[in-house]
């Protein structure tokens, strides 16, 4: 299995990491910014950097999507695993056209509303995790697993 981890650095990246146990042994790549800490913590992972500020800024995100297009071509991952934030929206949108497993997991923090990356790439994700029963009432169809922290 190959693994396909688009997200941003700081706490997005770091709920990724904590499922360590699940994708050590996996082939896997990052897609993240090229940031302080993800360069640190990623220094020995395969990786890409994308384009940033993501939040709301069209043009990196038209960027982030040809960034997506290219690399997916190139890697042929089975699946994309994220917790967003707005870099994985591209990733999931031209993943599921080249039909490539998608599974987003909810941030733990986001109890009370839900993220704007969870609710764009809600209905076209394979598997949705929520960390909180609460946030079922965002995402009905979501899989609790509770907290990943």
């Amino acid at each position: 299995m190959k693994i396909c981890f688009p997200t941003s650095s700081g706490g997005h990246l770091t709920h990724l990491l904590q499922l360590r146990d699940w994708w050590e042994n996996e082939e896997r790549f990052w897609v993240t910014f090229e940031k302080a800490d993800s360069k640190s913590i990623l220094e020995d992972e395969k990786k890409y950097w994308c384009y940033f500020p993501t939040n709301r800024n069209i043009k990196n995100l038209i960027k982030n999507t040809f960034l997506a297009l290219k690399i997916l071509r190139k890697e042929k991952p089975n699946i994309i695993v994220s917790t967003g934030a707005a870099v994985a929206i591209p990733f999931f949108f031209i993943g599921k056209l080249f039909g490539i497993k998608l599974v987003y997991i909810e941030v733990y923090d986001r109890i009370e509303k839900p993220t704007i990356t969870g609710k764009l790439v809600y209905h076209i994700s394979d598997l949705f995790i929520i960390q909180w029963e609460e946030q079922r009432k965002f995402y009905p169809k979501g899989k609790l697993l509770g907290g990943i922290f």
